[in-house]
């Protein structure tokens, strides 16, 4: 992707927790990417941000193996919508995260034009 923008957001640490800060989805991939891009999203309303703003994200995923792309996916595609970002994405297998019990942690570059 290519810029001028003059405005960008940087998001990180999207889990899967709650407005409370609970664990959503134990051992869940599925649950857990819900919760994990309904953060994201309401990380991007707090910003101002349309989700096709996103110009990068990384998806970490622990102990990943072929068959969770698509199960992630569907999840992205369950919270955004026709709104699902385009973009250009990095998706990473990862032994562990912060946390134990997450599975899948996001974080993403946003450009405002």
């Amino acid at each position: 992707m290519v810029t001028t923008a003059s405005k960008l957001a940087f998001i990180s640490g999207q889990v899967s927790v709650d407005e409370t800060g609970a664990l959503v989805g134990s051992g869940d991939y599925y649950t857990q990417a819900i919760q994990v891009f309904t953060n994201l999203k309401y990380a991007l309303e707090a910003a101002g941000a349309d989700p096709l703003y996103i110009a990068k994200m990384n998806i970490f995923v622990v102990n990943h193996s072929p068959e969770l792309i698509s199960i992630i996916f569907d999840a992205g595609f369950h919270v955004f919508g026709p709104s699902w970002p385009k973009t250009a994405s990095t998706y990473i297998g990862v032994q562990a995260l912060a946390d134990p019990e997450w599975l899948i942690e996001i974080d993403a570059i946003v450009i405002f034009p």
